[in-house]
């Protein structure tokens, strides 16, 4: 039978097996419990909190949400200067700061913190207010800028029951800054700028005027006049952008020190002008003195570089403070240089001369027989000075200012060709100069040409030009018969110094250059004189210049008599046109008295040539011309 099964040897029993695997989610339990205990706690944090805002806050937070909302808002670029040709400033802006307070809102937010902790606020609000009128005042000083910041005026600006209240308008950056960190719970800083004209009224007409408008949106200084009016878009450069939080109900009420950048402003350009300051500053004091000298109602002077166009100085009698031009009155706010419309009178026989060269119809020393009188159509014109036949060279005629001869002249030229000549010579249109409110004068077309228009044109009645336009005719004579029109900006300057030089304008060509010479020629004979015998002598002797060859030409025009429409036996426009030198040209003067009356300056203006060429070659340094200008036979 069989025995006992087998079986395997047995484990002592000092040897354990292994140890059962130990069951998961022990410790992720405790992980849990503690999670769901740190979330029951937050919940309930928040339950209590919302519980305080909606209950027991919920009227102070609500009229908080009241006094402020976030607001975007454009910040003002700063503004370009504007430069003469040397980079010397005309007018530039300074940063300056408006200090400003919120009242209301200051005295509630004070009282608040005074009830609710008065060891730290002990003092009332009027009280505070007047430790901080007294620290504005010893920082300010007792005025600024014609404000008066002394501590009495601050203080009533402190207490008012207002919303906003500006303390100072202009404050030194560093002194606002100094203040706002003192009290910066209650007094806010805004950014302005100041715009500065160092030279004063010099080329106001010109330069214009801008001041800051707190009106706008954003706030921001704005041309008002002459250039920094039609130059704005380059001056003021691109806003910028910032967020602020402000009073509800009024946007522009910013409380004080919330203010954030989002996009820097991008500054405005500078532009560069051809003026030359001095130059400027010297033919103004002369166009002003030769004005009371002659007792004319107005007066105007330019100065052009001969070969470029550029306008060195354009100066009137009459000029404006440009920080208070509300103050002037229109006569002195307009630019006369360019907006006031004349008939040139003699001036204007330029035109005759430079056509009857340029079309080989007579040479300098051809001898007309010049009557005394002249018709034409239904009009008689007589020379200024009595005279029976006489023989005039070619030359003559304009030295001696001979309306019937120019009219002989101009008779042969014909119409047409001295109609293409005015045109040629940019009349009756405006020059685009830059310069702004420049008028573009009238020349009537040929095909409205009545029988005696014939009989005006030529000796510079019956159209009329602006004095920039009359400067630029002898700049073309000057410049070799190449007219450029004039120009006043050179350049614009970005930042960093970045110069963008402006296009020069293409030149109109009026004249070969040997008729521009020529006609150069014959009209240096307008400051000849001879003492013993008067036919020789010429109507410009006072603009002659001891050792510079000077050519030009006088001029006087008839005004209209608005009583009986027609041309006054007693007021005139005076003129003068002139190239400085003759020989080698470097400035055209162009200068206008308007009704000129009651002294012995009231007749010409050629004094008051000789007076700024004599300075042009004293700045420029102007050699002396080779020879002087030879005597010739005026009247055969």
């Amino acid at each position: 039978m069989p025995g006992p099964q087998q079986r395997g040897p047995r484990r002592p029993l000092s040897v354990r097996g292994p140890r059962p695997a130990a069951r998961l989610g022990g410790n992720s339990r405790m992980r849990f419990a503690i999670g769901r205990i740190l979330l029951i706690g937050a919940l309930v944090l928040a339950a209590v909190k919302l519980v305080q805002v909606q209950g027991l806050d919920s009227k102070e937070l609500s009229e908080q949400a009241k006094l402020q909302r976030t607001t975007r808002q454009n910040i003002a670029a700063s503004r370009g200067s504007i430069l003469d040709r040397n980079g010397n400033q005309l007018a530039f802006s300074v940063e300056v700061r408006a200090l400003y307070i919120l009242p209301q809102r200051a005295r509630k937010n004070w009282d608040a913190a005074h009830q609710k902790d008065p060891k730290q606020y002990p003092l009332s609000y009027e009280d505070h207010m007047r430790e901080v009128a007294k620290f504005i005042s010893s920082t300010l000083g007792p005025e600024v800028n014609g404000e008066k910041t002394d501590e009495e005026t601050v203080y009533q600006q402190l207490v008012k029951d207002i919303s906003y209240e500006v303390l100072v308008s202009e404050a030194e950056p560093a002194k606002a800054a100094k203040i706002v960190a003192k009290y910066p719970a209650e007094i806010g800083s805004e950014y302005r700028a100041k715009r500065i004209y160092p030279n004063g009224e010099l080329a106001s007409n010109i330069i214009g005027a801008a001041n800051w408008r707190q009106e706008e949106k954003p706030p921001t200084t704005q041309g008002i006049l002459g250039l920094e009016n039609s130059q704005d878009n380059v001056l003021a450069g691109r806003m910028g952008r910032r967020v602020v939080d402000t009073m509800s109900g009024d946007d522009t009420l910013v409380i004080p020190n919330t203010e954030q950048e989002l996009v820097r402003p991008q500054p405005g350009k500078s532009l560069e002008l051809t003026i030359d300051v001095d130059t400027q500053y010297a033919v103004q004091r002369m166009v002003t003195d030769y004005a009371k000298k002659s007792g004319a109602k107005t007066a105007s002077a330019i100065v052009l570089d001969s070969r470029t166009g550029e306008i060195v100085a354009m100066a009137n009698d009459k000029t404006y403070d440009p920080t208070d031009f509300g103050k002037a009155t229109e006569d002195q706010l307009r630019n006369a240089a360019v907006s006031s419309l004349f008939e040139p009178g003699s001036v204007n026989k330029i035109v005759t001369a430079a056509a009857a060269v340029e079309y080989g119809l007579f040479k300098p020393d051809d001898v007309l027989q010049v009557p005394g009188s002249i018709k034409v159509a239904d009009r008689t014109i007589k020379d200024w000075w009595g005279h029976g036949t006489v023989p005039l060279s070619f030359t003559g005629v304009f030295a001696r200012s001979s309306n019937v001869g120019t009219l002989m002249a101009a008779q042969e030229v014909g119409k047409e060709r001295y109609a293409e000549m005015l045109q040629k010579f940019g009349l009756g249109r405006r020059t685009n100069s830059g310069v702004p409110a420049e008028e573009a004068g009238v020349v009537p077309p040929l095909n409205q040409w009545s029988g005696s228009t014939f009989g005006n044109l030529p000796i510079g009645q019956g159209l009329s030009m602006t004095l920039l336009q009359m400067t630029g005719m002898y700049q073309a004579i000057a410049n070799d018969g190449l007219r450029i029109p004039p120009r006043l900006i050179r350049a614009e300057i970005g930042e960093e110094g970045a110069r963008s030089e402006k296009p020069r304008p293409d030149g109109v060509r009026v004249v070969s250059p040997q008729t521009a010479k020529t006609v150069r020629d014959m009209f240096r004979y307008v400051a000849q004189v001879n003492p013993r015998d008067a036919n020789q002598t010429a109507t410009g002797p006072q603009a002659a210049l001891p050792g510079y060859q000077i050519s030009g030409k006088t001029g006087t025009a008839q005004q209209i008599d608005q009583n009986c429409k027609c041309y006054s036996q007693s007021q005139y426009w005076i003129t003068f046109g002139g190239i400085l030198p003759a020989d080698h040209p470097r400035y055209v003067i162009g200068i206008m008295l308007d009704n000129p009356h009651g002294t012995q300056f009231s007749g010409t203006a050629a004094p008051l040539f000789h007076d700024i060429a004599t300075y042009l070659t004293q700045r420029f340094q102007i050699p002396m011309s080779a020879e002087q200008t030879p005597y010739v036979q005026l009247q055969m």
